[in-house]
């Protein structure tokens, strides 16, 4: 097996319904942020990859794709291993992105859990949301920059810029796949996982929990 997608984008502009779209197409397993929730084991490897991107295959030879973090935040170096997988870069309105992030994962609760989780090295080393997450104007510039350098490193024949709302046509004819007889998968993690009340309070366990419950393994 080896890594055939690269999901490039950042959390929140959806990752889950991509996710499960890929799994459907025969790119499964997919690895998301609710594997290294279930592996945690990972997250020195993960928080490394920068550094020592060789090391990386030994998680992502076991998968066919990834989407969301901290896959996204490691798109160059996974690249550069893995030369031949195309690239997926899901896009949405940035203030609609930021009010998603802050709403769901860039709770303070949730961030304080990350950080005294076993997963607080990857969330150290590889910021998700740039590195001023409170301030409305530079995270959405920086998610704006974020998917203008994926735009820009990536050769155009290897990258599809993607929103969900496109359904399957697009990202078959990009993957060379023939369009499911079903329709297209469009999740919202915030509601499948649970409620935005909840997440401020999760414990890393009650998390582990929810994510087998949500069938998002």
């Amino acid at each position: 097996m080896t890594l055939k997608v690269i999901g490039a984008a950042l959390p929140r502009t959806g990752t889950v319904s991509l996710k499960v779209a890929l799994e459907m197409l025969g790119f499964g397993p997919c690895y998301h942020m609710s594997e290294l929730f279930m592996h945690p084991e990972h997250a020195t490897i993960l928080a490394n990859g920068l550094q020592r991107p060789a090391t990386l295959k030994t998680i992502f030879d076991s998968y066919q794709s990834t989407v969301d973090y901290p896959g996204s935040s490691l798109w160059r170096p996974l690249l550069d291993q893995y030369p031949e997988a195309k690239v997926i870069l899901t896009r949405r309105d940035p203030a609609k992105w930021y009010e998603s992030v802050c709403s769901t994962v860039g709770k303070p609760g949730h961030v304080r859990m990350l950080m005294q989780s076993p997963l607080a090295p990857v969330a150290l080393q590889l910021p998700a949301f740039g590195d001023e997450p409170g301030n409305p104007e530079a995270t959405m510039r920086y998610f704006e920059e974020y998917g203008d350098a994926v735009k820009a490193e990536v050769p155009a024949k290897q990258l599809l810029v993607f929103k969900v709302q496109d359904g399957w046509e697009p990202l078959c004819a990009f993957l060379g796949v023939p369009v499911p007889d079903q329709p297209f998968p469009r999740l919202n993690d915030r509601n499948s996982m649970q409620s935005e009340g909840d997440l401020e309070n999760l414990t890393f366990e009650q998390v582990q929990g929810l994510i087998r419950s949500a069938n998002l393994l």
